[in-house]
C-alpha cells in the first residue's frame, strides 16, 4: 500500500523530470502500482482510512509523484448532489493519457488547486481548459478509452497529464498578480 513517506516533493528535482510513455502490453508491475496509485486516492477520500495511514486526502496522483518517470496516472473524483449525497464517482488509472481536444474556455478552481507533492498552500488562480478530451489505456476496465471531461474532472485531468512534463501547478499562476481574475471563465467551487 502506498503511503504520504512514498511521495516525493516539490523540491525533489525528480519532480520535474519528463515521464516516458509506457510500453504495452502493460507489464503485471505496472498494472498493479496503478492500482495501488487508484487505492491510495480511494483511501485518502475516506475519513477512516485517511486517519488510519495517515493520508493527505486527493483526487489524483502521477506515478512521477512516487519518483517513477512513467505517463501512468490514477484518478478518484466524486461528485456530490446539493443535499451531499454521492452522485457520481469519476474513476480511472491511465497509462498513457494524451489530450487530443480541448476547449478554448478556460476555467479555474475559486480556491486554487493542491497537490499532494507540494505540502504547503499555493494562493493563485490556475488556468485550464473548461473542457478536454483524453484518450488513455485505462487499467480499472482493461481497454482503449476517451473521456470527454468538463469542470472539475477536466482540471483534475489536466494538472496529472502535467506531472508528465516535470510541470506543477503553481508553474501557471501569474507572478505579478496570483488572483488576476480571468474574464469568461468557469469558475469551479
Amino acid at each position: 500500500m502506498l503511503l504520504m513517506k512514498d511521495i516525493i516533493e516539490d523540491d525533489n528535482p525528480t519532480i520535474r523530470e519528463k515521464s516516458l510513455p509506457v510500453e504495452m502490453p502493460l507489464s503485471k508491475e505496472d498494472e498493479q502500482l496503478l492500482l495501488d496509485m487508484h487505492e491510495f486516492l480511494v483511501y485518502s477520500q475516506d475519513e477512516e482510512k485517511c486517519e488510519e495511514y495517515d493520508l493527505r486526502p486527493a483526487v489524483g496522483i502521477a506515478a512521477i509523484q512516487l519518483g517513477i518517470p512513467k505517463r501512468m496516472c490514477a484518478i478518484h473524483v466524486l461528485t456530490y448532489d446539493s443535499d451531499g449525497n454521492l452522485k457520481k464517482s469519476d474513476d480511472y488509472a491511465l497509462v498513457n493519457p494524451k489530450i487530443i481536444s480541448y476547449a478554448e474556455k478556460e476555467s479555474y478552481l475559486k480556491d486554487g488547486e493542491g497537490c499532494l507533492s507540494v505540502n504547503y498552500e499555493v494562493e493563485g488562480v490556475v488556468p485550464r481548459h473548461a473542457k478536454v478530451t483524453v484518450k488513455a489505456y485505462d487499467v480499472l476496465t482493461h481497454q482503449d478509452i476517451t473521456i470527454v471531461a468538463r469542470g472539475f474532472l477536466s482540471i483534475c485531468l489536466q494538472h496529472e497529464l502535467d506531472h508528465f512534463e516535470g510541470k506543477l501547478f503553481y508553474d501557471y499562476i501569474n507572478k505579478d498578480d496570483p488572483v488576476k481574475y480571468i474574464p469568461d471563465a468557469m469558475v469551479i467551487e
